[in-house]
């Protein structure tokens, strides 16, 4: 089982955007530290729900902080980034990483920012499978030209070449860097699926939802014509949330405190790009709810459901938000008692 954190640099009421990226930062050396496998990175554009606005560029200074953990991004709008950009940008970082990076990516959400960033609400609504086969060919081809609704450009050189790792151990399924893909519905698992690249499952959903996509993923990568081994042992992720302490209700009454008042915050700063409105979840049950199906609690009830999980879904890659207290010291705690004393629970 590998087991990471999830980092979305949120800022909770009454802090900077400074200090909110501090304790991303922080955490993630406390991570490598801890023993965990990974660190995933958020994206977030205008909001205080997340003040990283460039996963890629924070996943650098991490990898640079850092000798063996891998990071992630989770995930990388595509629609307001250009592939080739991106791909040249996931190739730099494979290759001087010795292949600790992987690039998450997703279709995000219907905000400003595909107005900001000139996309629009059809670079959502319908170019997200066009940007993502451009991604995956300048990821895997020696030369590339673009033809499509969105992109066109005459063929030209991969420069660099992610296939040209010296050294590094890639998990991706060969000598080129790791893609997933944030899958939210079945258009998305299929489309994932298409390519053979493993999903990364959202917080809000539960061990039979997560399941069920699963499922699905390996029915349409089949039929799709991948390898039934590579199907089986694809590396999906499910993301959730953490909190260690002695007792559950302790775990359970820090999150219930702090989250509601930066959910709120954050998510009632979302504005959308055609101005039509959009209803968001109550803080305080969506709080609640995720404490009631992720590991909060003491070590071995985090160990029991992260374990749970794992025989339900048959996921065993875990991206776990360990910043639910929006305190620096209580983050480093939850991630340090996540690694001394969760995972040799699991082994």
């Amino acid at each position: 089982m590998r087991v990471g954190t999830f980092v979305l640099a949120a800022q909770f009421p009454g802090q900077g955007q400074g200090e909110a990226l501090h304790r991303a930062v922080r955490s993630t050396e406390v991570a490598e530290e801890a023993g965990l496998d990974s660190v995933w990175l958020a994206e977030h554009h205008f909001v205080p729900y997340g003040v990283c606005p460039s996963a890629v560029t924070l996943a650098a200074l991490l990898l640079g902080r850092t000798s063996r953990i891998r990071v992630g991004t989770a995930v990388t709008v595509l629609p307001s980034a250009h592939p080739v950009a991106l791909g040249e940008q996931t190739a730099l970082l494979h290759l001087t990483s010795g292949g600790r990076f992987t690039l998450g990516v997703g279709r995000g959400g219907p905000w400003v920012d595909l107005e900001v960033f000139g996309g629009g609400l059809a670079a959502y609504e319908s170019g997200f499978p066009e940007s993502l086969d451009l991604l995956m060919r300048w990821l895997r081809e020696p030369a590339v030209a673009a033809d499509g609704d969105r992109y066109r450009f005459r063929e030209v050189t991969v420069v660099p070449r992610p296939d040209e790792l010296v050294g590094g151990d890639p998990t991706g399924g060969g000598p080129g860097p790791e893609v997933v893909v944030a899958c939210t519905s079945p258009a998305s698992v299929r489309l994932a699926a298409g390519h053979g690249l493993p999903m990364i499952l959202g917080m809000h959903c539960g061990d039979e939802e997560k399941a069920e996509m699963v499922a699905l993923w390996r029915r349409y990568a089949l039929e799709a014509g991948h390898c039934p081994d590579a199907v089986a042992d694809a590396g999906h992720v499910s993301a959730g949330v953490v909190q260690i302490a002695d007792r559950a209700s302790e775990a359970r009454e820090t999150l219930v405190k702090a989250m509601p008042g930066w959910l709120k915050q954050g998510l009632d700063a979302h504005v959308t790009v055609d101005g039509s409105h959009r209803a968001m979840r109550d803080p305080v049950g969506y709080t609640e709810l995720l404490c009631s199906i992720h590991p909060v609690g003491p070590p071995r009830l985090a160990a029991d459901r992260l374990a749970a999980t794992a025989e339900r879904t048959g996921i065993r890659r875990f991206a776990l938000l360990a910043e639910g207290s929006g305190d620096l010291a209580g983050t480093e705690s939850t991630i340090r008692r996540l690694g001394e004393e969760v995972l040799p629970l699991l082994v």
